[in-house]
């Protein structure tokens, strides 16, 4: 009988390291990239903008072979010309699984119509979400108030009126007219849709094109409004973004806000990473300048 139990105990014991020898497999695996900003134009400073497409290229070929379940881009896809959108969008269709974009604020340069754009680059709307596995990724639009979105004679005009007025007073330091922010009716929109995730027990990240918090002078016009929000549910898991090229982190609240590094700096090296999604955390495998980082999930 002792010698049973002894081998019974051994097996356990054996059966447990064997368990906790093989590693999880994740949930999801979600390529993401920020700031491509391909333009068929001379390089300016660290910007080497021709060679986006060959970065884009490898990207498309990695996110394929590691079998990512879909892609998030978050923006500034090219730089000034509406034309140069047919030779990224030619490297991205190459993608085996979906891409969702969202617009940055390069991207209306030349364009007169949003809508046009919305659908060039598949956008179901002008900012919506995507539900995976018992997750919400919300693909919001920071550029949806800004002096370059086609705002003028609208609703959304007085809009960034009171957004620069706030930031006036506040003496803030991100008035800038590269940066953007989102409509009463997109912050509403995004309080319903995290009551609604909340109550349903699902768990949400959120991808912006400006960063919400950190990387002073490039976030949000609103950002403070934005935040306001989110700090209301506690189902919000991270926030990710573009915009500052150099990227940046830090916490918010205990959300830890990810800016990514873009794609457009430096002559060769890549910046994108694959999100793998697990139980109880969730990882960035960066590539090339995109820093890799790991959480837990609380």
């Amino acid at each position: 009988m002792r010698k049973l139990t002894h081998f019974l105990t051994v097996l356990a014991v054996a059966t447990s390291l064997m368990a906790q020898a093989q590693p999880l497999k994740p949930i999801l695996r979600i390529g993401l990239m920020a700031d491509i900003q391909y333009a068929d134009a001379q390089t300016r400073g660290s910007r080497y903008y021709k060679n986006s497409l060959n970065k884009l290229s490898d990207c498309v070929a990695d996110l394929n072979k590691e079998r990512v379940q879909f892609s998030l881009n978050l923006g500034d896809i090219t730089d000034r010309n509406p034309k140069d959108l047919d030779s990224v969008l030619t490297i991205l269709n190459g993608l085996k699984k979906t891409v969702y974009n969202t617009t940055g604020n390069h991207d209306y340069h030349g364009i007169t119509e949003n809508k046009a754009l919305f659908k060039k680059l598949g956008m179901p709307a002008e900012y919506y979400f995507v539900k995976q596995k018992g997750w919400v990724f919300i693909m919001l639009n920071t550029n949806e108030v800004a002096s370059y979105a086609n705002v003028g004679g609208t609703w959304k005009e007085p809009e960034l009126k009171k957004m620069l007025d706030s930031i006036s007073i506040a003496k803030g330091v991100n008035a800038e007219e590269y940066n953007g922010g989102m409509s009463s009716r997109q912050v509403r929109w995004l309080d319903s849709l995290l009551a609604k995730a909340q109550s349903n027990h699902e768990r949400v990240m959120l991808f912006s094109h400006h960063p919400l918090d950190f990387s002073p002078g490039f976030t949000a016009l609103n950002s403070r409004e934005i935040l306001n929000v989110i700090a209301k549910y506690n189902c919000v898991k991270a926030i990710f973004a573009g915009h500052h090229h150099s990227g940046d982190f830090g916490y918010h609240s205990k959300i830890p806000c990810i800016t990514l590094e873009g794609m457009v700096e430096t002559p060769n090296q890549n910046a994108y990473g694959i999100l793998e999604i697990y139980p109880n955390s969730f990882e960035l495998k960066g590539r090339g300048r995109t820093t890799s980082r790991k959480f837990l999930i609380e």
